[in-house]
């Protein structure tokens, strides 16, 4: 009984057992192989996940409330700039080189996503399917949340690797943004998400009637910096 559970192997089968059994993953089809696919119920269990590693990643209040004013800054102005610089000093900082080898978009998705759910005002949906494919992180406002001044989102993620980019993590570092966006590389990959952001961009515009949504490309250059660009 309890014994067994507490004596068994926490490998990734194991934790997913609990979390179906505890109701927090529910079952989703089959994958390959017959391996079962498991998936977040509903949005109330996703915000649980949500909340719980921001506060795991931001345990203090102050830096909560500066995670809450740079998510507000994106809301109702439109500028990452507070959003990226917060994910490159917290976030960013406590990965360690080993990391690096599971970094890739992903992770800078679930980053933003971590400091922009908020399902009270937002319909915030990562992965969402358009006519032409997949959109990063969409953030649509609510029907009833309309009469507030808050703006519809849609950001598209890609990663460079330090590697593919010739630069060191302390390069990377030292160097002023607009200078890493000029890169030829980096460049390319602007280009490559903003072309997206524009084709899932008219179809969330046509879909539910937007008239201003501001949509960014956005890089990581490893796990050292962001930059980005306005579509």
């Amino acid at each position: 009984g309890v014994a067994d559970v507490l004596a068994a192997v926490k490998d990734q089968p194991f934790m997913a057992s609990l979390l179906y059994f505890f109701g927090i993953l529910t079952l989703a089809g089959e994958g390959a192989l017959a391996k079962l696919v498991l998936r977040i119920p509903n949005l109330v269990a996703r915000a649980l996940y949500v909340e719980r590693l921001r506060e795991r990643w931001l345990p203090g209040y102050e830096e909560q409330k500066v995670a809450r004013s740079a998510a507000e800054t994106l809301y109702l102005r439109g500028d990452p700039a507070p959003l990226c610089d917060l994910i490159e000093q917290r976030y960013f900082r406590v990965l360690s080189n080993r990391d690096y080898r599971w970094s890739n978009e992903l992770l800078v998705k679930f980053a933003f996503l971590t400091l922009l759910f908020d399902d009270r005002l937002y319909m915030a949906v990562s992965e969402l399917e358009t006519d032409r494919g997949y959109a990063d992180l969409a953030l649509i406002l609510r029907p009833d949340m309309r009469r507030f001044q808050a703006l519809d989102l849609l950001l598209e993620f890609k990663y460079l690797g330090l590697k593919e980019l010739g630069l060191s993590g302390e390069q990377v570092r030292g160097r002023p943004r607009d200078e890493l966006a000029a890169l030829p590389a980096v460049a390319a990959k602007l280009d490559e998400a903003a072309a997206q952001a524009r084709t899932y961009g008219a179809t969330l515009c046509e879909r539910h009637g937007l008239t201003d949504l501001r949509a960014f490309a956005v890089v990581a250059l490893g796990i050292e910096r962001l930059v980005w660009r306005v579509v």
